[in-house]
């Protein structure tokens, strides 16, 4: 888990893991113990390891050993002195532990010590001397750097007296610390104290403390390192898985609010929505919570935004808790997306799970340790409001995801299913203030059908659309419809159909009576202009008449002048 190192986890000074620390450690190799000690086991050292029956320290313990023989190059002596090495073999194989192998290499050494309490006398001189012999071969023969003792009760289960116990118990990890050997000793957990006989605790240099514990029927396993000498660690209780995987541990980091924040802007898939949002997306890194009512389609959305980032070459892990993987890329088939060629491309990856099979600090261990070997840039938890349990817990749960999810870069879309469409402050645990950004879904019905609608209530750091808009589902994807506010508010569905059919019909009427103002007005233009033009015809057929009246005026007056100087100058003549 290189991605814990850079924040010291919870219950630790913050400058612990800012100097090197001085003690010399062994790593486990055991995924997140090694980051809340600060490097592992005390080197050198006999550490203890005690829980009750079935907590998982032998296979801790065994873990321990198998690393340093296969990863860090030291070998190690394993000894049993309850359970046989044929049995230790067979239960530890299904982790993909081959210990039969590593013996063949010389690289481990099994050794079964039956102790008999019958043997055991505590008069005389008896005391461990055999055992170191035996111990001793077994490390020399391999040249062993590391020590597993399973289980010390059983060792010192004949003494009766506390003063030569306490002597032998000191001789013993003396022995192992002389002999410069890491070990573990486990034990098994007493009345009242962390050990049955109550003094290894004290004489042990670091002591590991597992726990096993059934609450509502469901188990939970938890780690915590009750002491370290000469070390800083954390200090709080750690959940860990023990599967198919081996061990792992989740380290839970501060909250100190203080990571790097992601840049750029991821598209949802959902051209519509996108350009609700001012920069076409979301931000990336941020936390988005898409919740609505059943059948408003969330994880129809989800899935889009999956299919998305994995047509962009990122990965996507999606923990789903009401679905299989299988049934989302069947269902998703419905609006067009292959999300299967993703999954065979190594880009997607569904874990599925009831919500009841863990509880909630499994269910978070579980997510810790997927997301950092699959390491996605885009994460889905579908849908979050199944987990169950005290709000108290379900509200820490929520936000050390949200924080672990914030920590690495990760967008992370959560879902959450409430019957009325909402995330009130008594039923969405204060999950809503935890996010960046919140998508509602709503199905409006009217007019007997149902229309799926959706808005976006808050998106941090981004302008965003404030309209309620429907949206549909096809094999064409999922499409935003254009918003249609009509009289009596937003419609949808038939309601929108019959409106817009009304007003187009309405359009109609008024191009229609508009037309025929025009024609009309066409008609009376061109009736004056034909009664101006039969004026102007009446004008000038006046000025023509007017014309030849002036003309025939004209020649009469001229024949009269002409006729009078005729008979001026007759009368002239004749005298």
């Amino acid at each position: 888990m290189a991605s814990e190192s850079a924040s010291p986890p919870e219950g630790t000074p913050k400058d612990a893991s800012k100097s090197a620390p001085a003690l010399a450690k062994v790593a486990t190799g055991i995924d997140g113990f090694d980051t809340i000690t600060f490097g592992g086991l005390p080197k050198g050292r006999p550490s203890l390891v005690c829980g009750a029956a079935g907590c998982g320290k032998t296979l801790f313990a065994t873990t321990f050993l198998v690393n340093g023989a296969t990863r860090f190059g030291e070998p190690g002596v394993f000894m049993s002195f309850e359970e046989r090495a044929e049995d230790l073999v067979a239960n530890v194989a299904s982790l993909g532990y081959d210990l039969d192998g590593l013996v063949a290499q010389g690289k481990l050494a099994i050794d079964h010590v039956r102790v008999e309490r019958s043997e055991i006398e505590e008069t005389g001189e008896y005391d461990l001397e055999g055992l170191f012999i035996r111990l001793g071969f077994a490390v020399d023969s391999i040249g062993a750097k590391r020590i597993v003792l399973d289980t010390i009760e059983t060792l010192f289960a004949g003494f009766s007296d506390e003063t030569v116990l306490r002597a032998e118990l000191r001789r013993l990890f003396g022995w192992i610390k002389d002999r410069g050997l890491t070990a573990i000793i486990t034990g098994e957990r007493g009345d009242g104290q962390l050990t049955r006989q109550g003094m290894e605790e004290y004489v042990s240099d670091c002591v590991v403390l597992l726990d096993n514990r059934v609450e509502d029927q469901i188990t939970t396993r938890r780690l915590r390192v009750v002491k370290y000498r000469g070390s800083a660690h954390g200090t709080n209780e750690y959940p860990f898985l023990i599967d198919a995987e081996g061990i792992s541990v989740l380290p839970v980091t501060a909250a100190d609010l203080d990571y790097t924040i992601a840049e750029g802007v991821a598209s949802t898939g959902i051209p519509g929505l996108d350009a609700m949002l001012e920069p076409g997306g979301f931000h990336r890194g941020t936390s988005i919570l898409v919740s609505g009512e059943s059948g408003t389609g969330k994880t129809m959305i989800t899935s889009s935004m999956i299919a998305a980032a994995c047509a962009r070459g990122e990965r996507c892990m999606s923990f789903v808790f009401e679905e299989s993987g299988d049934q989302i890329i069947r269902n998703a088939r419905s609006i067009g997306l292959d999300l299967a060629r993703h999954v065979e491309a190594g880009l997607l990856r569904f874990e599925a799970a009831r919500p009841s099979l863990y509880g909630l600090e499994m269910h978070l261990a579980r997510m810790h340790r997927d997301i950092d070997r699959f390491a996605p840039t885009v994460v889905v938890v579908d849908p979050l409001s199944a987990l169950r349990g005290p709000p108290a817990e379900l509200q820490a749960t929520m936000l050390r995801m949200v924080d672990m999810l914030k920590s690495r870069g990760i967008t992370a879309v959560f879902t959450s299913l409430r019957e009325d469409g909402s995330l009130d402050h008594d039923s969405n645990i204060g999950v809503s203030s935890l996010m960046d950004a919140w998508i509602k879904l709503l199905n409006i019905e009217a007019n007997g059908e149902r229309s799926r609608t959706l808005y976006v209530i808050k998106a941090r750091g981004m302008r965003h659309s404030n309209q309620v808009r429907e949206f549909s589902m096809s094999g064409d994807g999922i499409a935003l419809v254009e918003a249609y506010i009509g009289p009596a508010g937003v419609l949808t569905g038939t309601a929108r159909v019959v409106q817009e059919a009304e007003e187009a019909a309405a359009v109609l009427r008024r191009e229609q009576e508009s037309r025929r103002r025009r024609r009309e007005a066409e008609r009376r233009r061109q009736s004056l202009e034909r009664q101006i033009d039969e004026l102007r015809a009446t004008l000038e057929a006046a000025a023509e008449e007017e014309a030849v009246l002036l003309s025939e005026d004209e020649m009469r007056e001229a024949m009269l002048t002409s006729e009078r100087r005729i008979l001026s100058t007759r009368r002239g003549g004749t005298r």
